[in-house]
């Protein structure tokens, strides 16, 4: 009995050891190609209307329509990614209409003033961009 109760302990140990390191390796994996290798990380809409919002002083009315802005892109992006999944230079082309498209009805919104914040702010995005694209095409 004894020695049925440190095995079955022994077991649930090795286990539990196991299944740490499974995940800490996950973790570990994921923070190492985010942040040390530069791998891209998709921002979420609210990170996305936050990020804009501070930047731009948006009006709760302006937030309202970037949100849904964000939202329709959003969709159509994913949209196209199911349709051009193996087109990859058409797909491309079709997803930078649609950032296109979002782009020019978010500057659409703004005033004046924030049309200047708000080239700057893509100058710098796009730059990141196409960083991004060249650490992706050298993987």
């Amino acid at each position: 009995m004894k020695n049925s109760k440190a095995r079955l302990e022994a077991a649930a140990l090795f286990l539990m050891v196991f299944v740490l390191g499974v995940t800490f390796g996950a973790v570990g994996n994921r923070v190492w190609n985010q942040r040390v290798s530069g791998e891209p990380t998709k921002r979420t809409r609210d990170q996305v209307l936050q990020d804009l919002t501070q930047r731009l002083q948006l009006t709760a009315e302006q937030q309202k329509q970037i949100g849904a802005a964000i939202d329709d892109a959003r969709a159509k992006w994913q949209d196209e990614g199911a349709k051009w999944q193996d087109l990859s230079a058409q797909h491309a082309t079709e997803r930078e209409v649609i950032l296109q498209q979002f782009r020019a009805y978010v500057r659409s919104t703004l005033t004046p003033a924030q049309q200047v914040k708000y080239d700057e702010y893509l100058k710098v995005r796009d730059e990141q961009r196409k960083k991004e694209a060249e650490s992706e095409s050298r993987h």
